[in-house]
């Protein structure tokens, strides 16, 4: 900015003044301009400090940096101070940021990108060759990077992401609607329960590791999810021992209701598993249970050996489609990461749910239906007609049992 009031022939001192301090800069003729620091505070997590401001316009540069909340709160302060000399100023907000799956991709790049955008709201795509300045190495060594930076930075593809975290390619989260598998003879009822709230009630039914079947439900009762789960277990002729249910909150009365069926507990201990070279039960090296699912749901969706193909979609939300559901479970499994544990000797974790929550803008419902699938991938073979054991592939070794018999090191 200052390099800019300098072409511009803006002089410190007597254009304008910089207060360091506050990080306030002063033109002569009264504007200020105010630097502002976006970040999350544990200290103010409302954003309380920006409570009192009165903006004219405001910019968010790197948006796609700072969190939702302090943007929304901040956005609620502009168009308070747009009298000038008797004149109406018209408000104006601006948010600048690199391709990104977070709330940025929610609010502009999806809508503009689906034709949806509501009239206040504009996107404009700015890529690499728009600009004539550019260094044309710059250029090139972009051309010459990874694919996910080349797709981000060059190309301004939002669908794909730069964290090193993710679990799961994005590419192989795509190719579940396309994916051809052995269905098995084994099926499975699998419920993510809510009330009377936002979360979505989802129940998925699945032939092996095929989901074939999508309940969606909204402000729906106790009662009323328990038939639901009754009726579709007789339809499809599935044992209550293959029912399970999210069994914390409110979804407990849901297992209790409907006995013989099975709850699942994200924060509870992971399942052993077996020692591949010892052959004996073992601790599994996982925060909880529902990290050690995720992590196995990861390998099935990487190795595409897990399949969406619906049957039938069944929704209470008006407008509501089975294209949009697809779209928002491949959303969420995008979202789903580890917690960065480098330099750490830590077991193995998906980061909080709450965090995913922030980034989406609601629940991971439809990926946790696919998360809690794995329990009967990781309590016996039994449970799927596969090849692979899908038990003995998990170590907490460092060498685990190839095809051939020999032991190669672990990814």
């Amino acid at each position: 900015m200052f390099s800019i009031f300098a072409e511009l022939g803006y002089q410190l001192g007597s254009d304008y003044s910089y207060d360091a301090k506050d990080n306030i800069i002063k033109f002569a003729n009264g504007s200020e301009v105010l630097l502002l620091d976006m970040a999350a505070s544990p200290q103010d997590p409302e954003f309380t400090r920006f409570g009192s401001l009165n903006l004219t316009w405001a910019w968010a540069e790197e948006s796609n940096e700072s969190p939702e909340k302090g943007i929304a709160i901040l956005k609620t302060r502009v168009g308070r101070h747009n009298k000038l000399n008797g004149v109406e100023v018209k408000p104006f907000w601006l948010e600048t940021f690199n391709p990104n799956k977070g709330h940025v991709h929610r609010t502009y790049y999806k809508p503009w990108k689906e034709g949806t955008l509501p009239p206040h709201r504009q996107f404009i795509r700015a890529l690499p060759g728009d600009n004539p300045h550019l260094p044309e190495a710059y250029i090139e060594n972009l051309r010459r990077a990874d694919k996910v930076t080349r797709e981000r930075l060059l190309f301004g593809n939002f669908d794909y992401d730069a964290s090193p975290n993710r679990i799961m390619d994005y590419d192989a989260i795509l190719d579940l609607k396309t994916n051809t598998i052995e269905r098995g003879q084994s099926k499975f009822l699998v419920n993510d329960i809510a009330r009377f709230g936002g979360d979505k009630i989802v129940s998925g039914e699945f032939e092996g590791l095929c989901l074939v079947g999508l309940t969606v439900n909204t402000f729906q009762d106790i009662e009323a999810t328990k038939k639901q789960i009754k009726d579709r277990a007789k339809e499809s002729q599935i044992p209550y021992s293959h029912v399970l249910s999210d069994e914390d909150g409110i979804g407990g009365g849901v297992v209790d209701g409907l006995r013989g069926t099975r709850g699942f507990l994200g924060g509870s201990r992971p399942l052993e598993i077996v020692d591949g070279v010892t052959g004996k039960m073992v601790a599994a090296n996982f925060a909880n249970l529902r990290s050690q699912c995720y992590f196995r749901l990861g390998e099935l969706v990487n190795d595409h050996l897990l399949a969406i193909d619906l049957r039938y979609f069944q929704t209470n939300i008006e407008g509501y489609t089975e294209e949009q559901a697809i779209a928002d479970l491949e959303e969420e499994l995008d979202q789903i990461m580890r917690m960065d544990t480098s330099g750490q000797n830590t077991k193995l974790a998906i980061i909080p749910k709450t965090e995913i929550k922030e980034r989406l803008g609601r629940s991971p419902d439809f990926a946790d239906i696919l998360m809690m699938r794995m329990v009967f991938e990781l309590q016996g073979r039994d449970a799927v007609e596969r090849p692979r054991d899908p038990i003995t592939v998990i170590l907490n070794r460092d060498r685990r049992p190839s095809p051939t018999g020999a032991n190669t090191p672990m990814d």
